[in-house]
């Protein structure tokens, strides 16, 4: 008897239903998997040998031969144990219960028991669109799963509670449906922009660029709090709608960091990799092909602290996915595309010893030494980020000073009505941002007048800049007007966003 099982794998954040064949024969006691199954998925016989022995089952000693079907997509991962446990008791007739509709995924422990697995929530997605809306899952997976409307799922602790309830012994309880509530981000980030003494310009370049979604560089001295004030940048930024917090806990279920207890992604993601991190581990690819540091950070903040420490290779990576918010992976293995739409935010020093333009400490640097530094960081990456803008130092009289400044929650609501009127802007374009603008929105709702464009145009030719320059100039132009709510960009706007390219 054949056995026929609906289970999903995953190329990179799609699911493919998998067709799980089992076949059972008499001859020389052997179990076969083929249908281009990775490692992991050809150990699970082991898995699944076991745990149906201390389930109290019969495994049965004959020849059994799995096919995963269509052939030539890999399988990888352990989510097709489940389903291939099912399909060897229905095939030895040990399960006569009718398993149709149902979508089965989950990893065996030798015992019988489910573990979680990675990309339940991308998986589950898929299959509701595709016309499945009954799961079987592990019990670790049920508050991710949890958020899907639409979806019938079941959360089992082991293949014993499957059984009995598709045998309809002792039916398992059906998830409900978790609204999405969001999180008090002061829960979660441990910073504020009051901790923040001075530098009223730095967080007046912050508010512009998380207003806006443009990328901003921080160039400053040792100690001048340029890392604090990329670690403030989550704090200010608006809260995360429910499908843009479906979206990032896709990437983060399928990289295996979703955090069990909430079952979602609530708070923008702050990811600040090593400077030793390797290309691969920035843009994603490997065997696996995995998303990297720049789709981890999707919806969120992409923080370099000391910039020009990155390996080249790693920096010029990051060109394509900031104008595009994508990044697309080709490997022998095949071809995934991960969303990277982030804010991406670098710090620097102006020379190798920091004090390049300080007017406390004297700079040891050499002219051709400090080129040589800057030079690590091209010139069509730094074109990519909108805001440059200058750290300078702190006096003592400003730290020891006992005024209250503003609070990251002050600013963020400013933030939450500038990001508004640009949603409401562009509701029929498919953007949320002044930063995703082309040049059809540029042309359209960036309107300059004589004034502006005579501005924009000295500094065009006097500062050298390219067409790209001039464009995410205009953008944050609009930003800066949002901000003072202005229908149009009056020339002090060009002339703030003008001093944000001064590096």
């Amino acid at each position: 008897m054949i056995a026929k099982i609906l289970s999903y794998a995953l190329t990179g954040l799609n699911g493919i239903p998998v067709s799980v064949e089992v076949d059972i024969n008499n001859g020389l006691p052997s179990f076969d998997i083929v249908g281009l199954a990775d490692t992991s998925v050809k150990e699970s016989k082991e898995r699944v040998r076991a745990a149906i022995k201390n389930s109290g089952r019969l495994m049965p000693v004959k020849k059994i031969t799995a096919n995963l079907a269509p052939a030539d997509v890999k399988k990888e991962g352990s989510a097709l144990d489940l389903a291939l446990a099912i399909g060897v008791l229905k095939s030895c007739s040990q399960l006569t219960a009718s398993t149709d509709g149902y979508v089965f995924l989950g990893e065996l422990s030798l015992d019988g028991s489910l573990r979680r697995v990675n990309g339940v929530l991308p998986i589950i997605i898929s299959a509701v669109s595709e016309g499945y809306n009954k799961f079987i899952i592990p019990k670790g997976n049920e508050k991710e799963a949890s958020f899907i409307e639409n979806a019938e799922t079941y959360a089992a602790d082991n293949l014993n509670q499957v059984i009995d309830h598709l045998s309809g012994l002792s039916p398992l309880p059906r998830a409900e449906i978790s609204e999405y509530v969001k999180n008090p981000i002061k829960n979660i980030y441990d910073c504020d922009l009051s901790f923040v003494k001075g530098q009223k310009t730095a967080k007046r370049a912050l508010e512009v660029a998380v207003s806006g979604g443009h990328n901003l560089l921080f160039v400053g001295a040792p100690g001048t709090g340029k890392t604090m004030l990329a670690k403030c940048i989550p704090t200010i930024m608006p809260d995360m709608t429910k499908e843009e917090a479906l979206e990032t806990t896709k990437i983060h279920s399928v990289y295996g960091i979703l955090n069990d207890k909430d079952g979602i992604v609530k708070v923008r993601p702050f990811r600040s990799p090593h400077h030793t991190s390797t290309t691969v581990s920035m843009t994603g690819g490997g065997s696996d092909l995995r998303p990297g540091e720049i789709s981890l950070a999707h919806n969120g903040v992409l923080f370099l602290d000391e910039m020009p420490e990155y390996t080249r290779s790693a920096l010029e990576a990051l060109r394509q996915p900031l104008e595009d918010g994508v990044i697309s992976i080709s490997r022998a293995t095949g071809s995934v595309k991960y969303p990277a739409n982030f804010i991406l935010c670098g710090s620097m020093n102006p020379c190798p010893c920091g004090n390049y333009g300080s007017e406390d400490k004297e700079c040891t640097c050499t002219p051709s030494q400090i080129a040589k530094y800057k030079a690590k960081i091209s010139g069509p990456l730094l074109d990519r980020i909108d805001i440059q803008v200058q750290v300078d130092g702190v006096k003592y009289s400003e730290l020891s000073s006992e005024e209250e400044t503003e609070t990251s929650e002050t600013v963020k609501k400013r933030v939450d009505r500038t990001r508004l009127i640009q949603k409401e802007r562009f509701k029929d374009d498919g953007i949320l941002t002044n930063a995703d603008m082309g040049e059809r929105q540029i042309k359209k709702y960036c309107v300059l007048s004589a004034d502006c464009e005579k501005i924009l145009r000295g500094a065009y030719e006097r500062l050298g800049l390219s067409p790209r320059a001039r464009s995410r100039i205009i953008k944050v132009a609009r930003t800066i007007a949002d901000m003072e709510l202005s229908d149009k960009i009056l020339p002090q706007h060009i002339l703030e966003a003008i001093s944000y390219r001064h590096y």
